[in-house]
């Protein structure tokens, strides 16, 4: 048997390929199709495979019963996973259809790995739920073995960057009790004597990591959802989703259709992988994801390698799973291979490994434990996964159809997630929410403009997978996918310096640097695929400088658009925030439902707002301004019959904005309209102690205190364009937002930067509102603020008309959270000690750890390190302010402790003087 050396020889020796032109990649000789007969650690269900008849012509296992409550289409981890849940909450006509048999498309081949620690809190907790049900409840409530192996895991650091990156991991492990222990070399070595230790740095130890057994575990899923009610239908291959539209013009799910039948159903799951895309196009549901070769090799026995931890050394993009007396060797390379073309026919079947793309991943493995450069392989496995744009699954109902949920899309660790997503996507399901925050896996993420675009799908899936063991550097940008939406104001910005980041497809001003321009380049694909790699680009040379955990070489830069916007005047381009109109004869009803503010005030006033969930959680900040009907319509002012609303939210989380209120609004059944004018509209802010005579200079209007007061908005002329000036703030300090028509974006721009040259007035980014609003304690939706957290808990019941008598959505929910006492709350901490801190970091009080820190930065004008984060109180009892107040608080930032002091208000402007004009 060849042994990994010589496979890396050979590869290395061997004549390349001509390498694909461009996108089209050409399919190699040795992956022409998939086989079945490969010696694999599964041999019994391989062999299986291999006999008797197909199985279509074999017939369903059971028959098809007429209706059911919820129907999963895919019977691997999630699709296993989402049933048994489903079931345990009680849903006992849920039925799962498998095409073939449970787990034979990639869930069968699935390494199997789980790590506790990831950098996401919300991640931390699925992983830590999939671990429950997998260690400990299955047997528990089968009486079987689910095949877990408790052998711990080793995450290997070749640098001070990549020790500090999990450093960061431990901290947040201790606030959700996860053990884990930095070892030295020498540490490392005596844990794992195989190991190679002269390169490292450093190691992570986490002693309750493990594997799971793919078939164990979905065997035992199924039998204990079959245990209440639960049928899994498998050779039953589904060919149709039935949509039925009602009476107000929604689509909704009907039935899905098999060769065998139809099943009547209000809900169907898209469980089905790398099949995902197919059964979204039977709905008319878009599923932005790619198929990609993903490949590992079993190694023969190794003596000594027993009970070792499974190894993850990210820094030669290589893990090594123990199985057995032997290792699996895998990794992510840079030149994955694309399966063009998904067979609906491919069950419990692998690709033929090419070596020229997996032989990346053999020298670092020798390099790291060398007894394998004389082991030989046993097997190699090469089979189909599901890639997503931003590495992160589908998950949740799906926009363009109501009952459609998605759960797929889960990059290789469907496994690892599937506990913890198919608890959530039950809840979803049965609830109509998820209990955690999944914002960062709901498909609303995305907009709908990318969902089907091709394109930029296959670039951000691509670089998704490739740098899948990068380093995650708190600001790194993508460079796929870019310049797919850009605003009126970006050729003038980017020729001023702007140095853009990427949101959703929006390309928005991070910061500003003096070097000249930075444009963002066409996808290089990092090479690979026959692309020349970008030379001397300066997007690339500025972003490499944010790859740190310290501050970054362009600090000074950022602290000058702060401290100016705070002693003069910035202006910040905000063209990518969402901007909708809410209008018709129940406007008023549905806004009064929608928005937890009181938002029924007279024409021209403007209100900040959350809009929340049942569960009293904020799906959304935003600011409602209330619109009078004009003479004519037009971008600013559309004709409209009843009531009109302006509703501006944040460009990130625009498409799940619209989702919600969309759904509401068909749930409620009230006769509106809501209209998408982000494109049509154009948005900067101008903020400083100098904005009033700066754009005194621009506006046709008295700017007073008295003629325009804060949290107003009036329809303007600003260089003889007309444009709804509203008198707010994001970063603390007197201003003005101006929305402007998309033509009228530039003239207007020029005009408000000439009057503001004798003023000081500066361009500013994102960098430097995440700076200012931070030191002024404003919320950031999916930061401070999330669908899982309560106005009460962040501290935003002003946003609330709990003392008013008209219902809202989330209201009894509020209601009984303030009679029971806040079980956490939102807290604010400084630091004096000068470092850089992002979030993640534990927040101890008292000597114990009481939650984490969710956003930090670095206040300059305050000249200190802030950081907002919510604790608990580890009695389990209320957290009131008392118990705030009274404790002694320090931030752990990889390691090591800093003093913290407590704030109950913002430490900047506490009284809100400035931004009323007081200066």
């Amino acid at each position: 048997m060849a042994s990994l050396s010589r496979a890396l020889r050979v590869a290395t020796t061997c004549p390349r390929k001509r390498p694909a032109q461009g996108l089209q990649l050409q399919p190699l000789a040795s992956v022409a199709g998939p086989t079945t007969e490969k010696n694999v650690p599964y041999q019994r269900t391989l062999k299986e495979e291999a006999q008797g008849p197909s199985t279509a012509a074999r017939g369903p296992s059971q028959p098809l019963p007429s209706t059911a409550d919820v129907v999963v289409i895919g019977g691997g981890s999630l699709g296993c996973q989402t049933l048994y849940h489903l079931a345990k909450l009680g849903v006992s006509g849920a039925v799962l259809l498998e095409r073939e048999r449970l787990t034979s498309g990639t869930t069968w081949h699935t390494a199997g790995l789980l790590w506790q620690l990831r950098p996401s809190d919300v991640e931390v907790e699925l992983l830590a739920h999939t671990r429950r049900v997998v260690s400990r409840e299955l047997e528990e409530e089968t009486g079987l073995h689910t095949g877990w192996i408790q052998n711990g895991g080793l995450f290997i650091a070749s640098n001070r960057q990549r020790l500090d990156e999990y450093k960061r991991l431990m901290s947040l492990g201790k606030a959700y009790g996860v053990e884990s222990h930095v070892l030295s070399p020498a540490e490392t070595k005596a844990l794992y004597p195989l190991m190679n230790v002269d390169d490292l740095y450093g190691t992570l130890y986490v002693p309750q990591d493990g594997t799971m057994d793919p078939a164990g575990t979905c065997t035992t899923l199924v039998r204990a959802a079959a245990a209440r009610g639960a049928q899994v239908i498998e050779n039953c291959p589904v060919t149709g989703i039935r949509v039925r539209t009602d009476d107000f013009g929604v689509r909704r799910v009907a039935a899905v259709e098999t060769q065998h039948g139809s099943i009547q159903t209000p809900c169907v799951v898209n469980c089905a992988g790398v099949w995902a895309s197919a059964v979204g196009r039977m709905a008319g549901v878009k599923v932005p994801l790619v198929a990609m070769h993903h490949a590992y090799v079993v190694t023969e026995r190794i003596e000594g390698i027993q009970n070792m931890p499974n190894v993850r050394d990210h820094d030669a993009s290589v893990y090594l799973r123990l199985q057995g007396d032997a290792l699996s060797v895998g990794g992510y390379e840079n030149n994955p291979v694309f399966w063009e073309e998904v067979s609906d026919k491919f069950a419990f079947g692998l690709f033929d490994l090419d070596w020229d793309v997996f032989s990346q991943h053999i020298e670092g493995a020798i390099n790291r434990v060398p007894v394998l450069e004389r082991t030989g392989i046993k097997s190699t496995v090469c089979g189909p996964e599901s890639f997503t744009p931003d590495h992160k699954p589908l998950m949740g109902e799906a926009p363009e159809l109501r009952g459609f949920f998605l759960g797929c899309g889960f990059n290789s660790a469907g496994m690892m997630l599937g506990g913890g997503c198919g608890q959530e996507l039950a809840h979803w399901i049965i609830h109509g929410r998820p209990e955690k925050d999944m914002y960062g896996y709901d498909i609303r993420r995305f907009h709908h403009s990318l969902t089907d675009h091709s394109r930029w799908i296959r670039e951000r899936s691509h670089e998704s997978y490739a740098k899948n063991y990068s380093v995650v550097f708190p600001h790194d940008e993508p460079l796929a996918g870019r310049n797919m939406r850009t605003d009126a104001l970006h050729q003038e910005l980017l020729e001023q310096g702007c140095v853009f980041q990427e949101r959703h497809g929006w390309e928005r001003p991070g910061w500003f640097s003096p070097q000249g321009t930075a444009p963002v380049p066409d996808y290089d694909y990092y090479g690979a695929y026959g692309n020349q790699v970008h030379q001397d680009c300066a997007y690339t040379r500025l972003l490499e400088d944010e790859y740190t955990f310290e501050f970054p070489p362009h600090h000074g830069v950022i602290q000058k658009e702060c401290l100016t916007c705070r002693g003069a005047a910035a202006v910040f381009n905000m063209s990518y925030f969402g901007k909708f109109y809410l209008l018709g004869l129940d406007a008023s009803k549905a806004a009064d439902w929608l928005f937890s503010a009181d938002v029924s005030r007279p024409p021209g006033s403007t209100v900040y707002t959350c809009m929340l969930n049942q569960r009293g959680g904020a799906e959304s900040d935003l600011t409602v301004s209330r619109l009078a009907p004009g003479p004519e319509a037009g971008p600013l002012a559309p004709a409209f019959e009843g009531d009109g609303y302006y509703l501006a939210v944040g460009g990130a989380a625009a498409q799940h904005n619209w989702s919600h209120i969309s759904t509401v609004l068909q749930d409620q059944k009230f006769r509106c309209q809501l209209i998408d004018s982000s494109e049509d509209l154009g948005m900067i802010s101008i903020q400083g102690p100098a904005s009033r005579a700066i754009l005194q200079e621009v506006l046709d209007a008295d700017l007073s205190n008295s003629a325009f007061p804060f949290s107003t908005h009036q329809l303007v002329r600003a260089a003889g364009h007309l444009v709804r000036a509203m008198r707010l703030s994001f970063v603390g300090e007197l201003g003005w937002e101006l929305h402007i028509p998309r033509a009228s974006c530039v003239p207007v721009y020029r005009a408000v930067m000439t009057a503001g040259a004798k003023h000081g007035l500066v361009n500013a980014g994102y960098r430097a509102i995440d700076s200012l609003s931070i030191e002024k304690g404003y919320r950031h939706w999916h930061a401070d603020l999330r669908s899982d957290d309560s106005p009460l808990e962040a501290g935003l019941a002003f946003t609330c008309k709990l003392k008013s008598r008209v219902p809202f959505l989330g209201r009894e929910a509020l209601e009984r959270q303030r009679e029971a006492g806040l079980r956490r709350r939102l807290v604010c901490l400084t630091v004096e000690e000068k470092v850089p801190m992002f979030g993640l970091e534990a927040i101890w009080r008292n000597g114990q750890v009481v939650g984490h820190v969710r956003r930090a930065d670095f206040g300059f004008t305050l000249d200190k390190t802030i950081a907002y984060g919510y604790i608990q109180n580890p009695s389990g009892g209320p957290v009131s302010l008392d118990f705030v107040k009274s404790g002694d608080y320090a931030l752990e930032r990889m390691g090591v402790t800093y003093a913290a002091q407590v704030h109950l208000k913002s430490p900047f402007d506490p009284d809100n003087k400035r931004v009323r004009g007081i200066y």
